[in-house]
């Protein structure tokens, strides 16, 4: 692995910082206030090629590596500190890479062209009312019936909702199939059946929130993901892809709250002297860079794992690759958390106030670790299941 970024890849990260710097962070608060990203937001990202990235050139995508996203995924998180925009960005980038994969040849012209262009939105919809993590146990179920799939069931804190109302597109929706098994099912949220509630987060305010309920929603094959009865593994493809962007976010946005900091303890005099000359804030700051630094590096390496290994195939790969993303997942989030904390508590009651900024990553972070994209002590189970088999996880 080539740890120095090649010219294009330095090239292309400065772009994207610029973006960040001159689009992303003059709308941010504007953004988290109005609970939506404004078109033209949107449309500066689809100009850029930033909208779904990994999609090969032929359906309207970059054919961007992973190294690549992750690069952008990491200056759009520290670009909007509220983490709405990131969230947006990964999805498109995870689940269309996903669906630009495994999709069929008629769906992924049909579906990914507007993705592409910032037209339509795609996203994920797993978790369900009765729990999020045991996908196992999952209550949607989808019958085949004839050249269609008929879907009964719920969906609960779905990214997305309102945006795949609004500028159309849908989720990528698991379900039990009647065949055995699992399937994976591209479903427009604008189908007859299909009823949206948008739920009221305490951050990430720009991307809706919300479940999805669908009452005998009829969904044409062409938008069966993978093979019938083997979506699970599409679907667990798919995290491994959108957890490393996820973690990549977090590190953007740790690195600005550290930059933020390092300014003001550079500048804020206190006892005769600037903050950062008091051993307990600045030995904290190095503390904090430290960590960023080797989680930065961790998240890079799965993103060249994904890169590198495919992820089906050897299981000594996947495992590898399974190992790599869940190890970045488990400690980005808390990192950057951490981070924006401290720096909160370097500003004393300043950092409290919405005008330092430092609040929109506290509460936007927070929910990578709750369980966005998988909660940490998930991450923890894949870790143990691959360090010490299959027969020490904690279930059947």
């Amino acid at each position: 692995m080539e740890f120095r970024l090649s010219d294009e890849e330095a090239a292309f990260q400065a772009a994207v910082r610029r973006f960040g710097d001159r689009v992303l962070r003059p709308h941010e608060r504007a953004i988290d206030a109005e609970g939506r990203i404004p078109d033209e937001v949107l449309r500066a990202m689809a100009e850029l090629g930033l909208l779904a990235m990994p999609v090969p050139t032929e359906y309207g995508g970059m054919g961007a590596s992973a190294v690549l996203t992750e690069l952008a995924a990491e200056e759009i998180g520290r670009g909007d500190f509220s983490m709405a925009t990131a969230v947006f960005f990964l999805l498109e980038a995870g689940w269309g890479y996903l669906l630009s994969k495994h999709g069929t040849e008629e769906a992924k012209r049909e579906v990914l062209p507007p993705v592409c262009r910032g037209e339509a939105f795609l996203g994920i919809a797993t978790t369900e009312p009765t729990g999020g993590s045991d996908l196992a146990n999952l209550r949607t179920t989808a019958r085949r019936d004839g050249a269609e799939f008929v879907l009964h069931g719920e969906k609960a804190f779905v990214s997305g909702v309102e945006e795949a109302k609004r500028l159309g597109g849908g989720h990528l929706t698991l379900a039990k199939s009647s065949a055995g098994g699992f399937d994976f099912l591209y479903v427009p949220t604008r189908t007859s059946g299909v009823a949206t509630q948008r739920f009221e987060n305490m951050g990430r305010m720009g991307i809706s929130t919300g479940g999805l309920t669908y009452s005998d929603v009829r969904v044409p094959e062409r938008y069966l993901v993978g093979a019938e009865g083997k979506g699970f593994e599409c679907a667990m493809e798919g995290f491994s892809v959108a957890r490393t962007f996820v973690s990549a976010a977090c590190i953007g946005a740790a690195e600005r709250a550290l930059e933020t900091g390092r300014a003001y303890i550079r500048e804020r005099r206190a006892f005769g002297q600037p903050l950062g000359k008091f051993e307990a804030i600045q030995f904290e700051l190095v503390d904090l860079w430290t960590q960023v630094e080797a989680v930065k590096w961790q998240c890079r390496r799965a993103a060249w794992l994904l890169d590198t290994y495919p992820l089906k195939g050897d299981p000594s790969h996947r495992s590898e690759v399974d190992l790599a993303v869940a190890s970045v997942k488990l400690t980005a989030p808390p990192i950057a958390f951490e981070c924006v904390k401290r720096v909160m508590m370097w500003f004393g009651a300043a950092g409290y106030t919405k005008d330092v900024g430092l609040e929109l990553g506290f509460r936007g972070i927070m929910s990578y670790l709750v369980g966005a994209e998988g909660g940490l002590n998930i991450m923890r189970i894949i870790l143990g299941r691959e360090l010490l088999g299959k027969e020490f996880l904690p279930y059947k």
